[in-house]
């Protein structure tokens, strides 16, 4: 599974970044976490809100920071 947290590198994308690699870690998904900061990769997603959740190149959200117990139901 490859997940990419989008975002420019504000707070709120380092704390999704931060949730999703807890999320992984305490759900034992086998998922590679990226963080994609550069704004030509966060626009051909699409995204005009960062930041965002990705999960096999497909949105899940964005413009909000997810909990931990948000993103493990999105890895099940």
């Amino acid at each position: 599974m490859k997940i990419e947290v989008l975002g420019t590198g504000c707070a709120k994308c380092k704390t999704l970044y931060e949730n999703t690699k807890k999320a992984v870690e305490e759900s034992g998904a086998a998922a590679e976490v990226l963080k994609v900061e550069d704004v030509p990769s966060i626009m051909k997603y699409g995204v005009m809100t960062t930041p965002a959740l990705v999960i096999d190149g497909e949105v899940k959200f964005s413009g909000k920071v997810a909990s931990v117990v948000e993103i493990m139901g999105l890895l099940s």
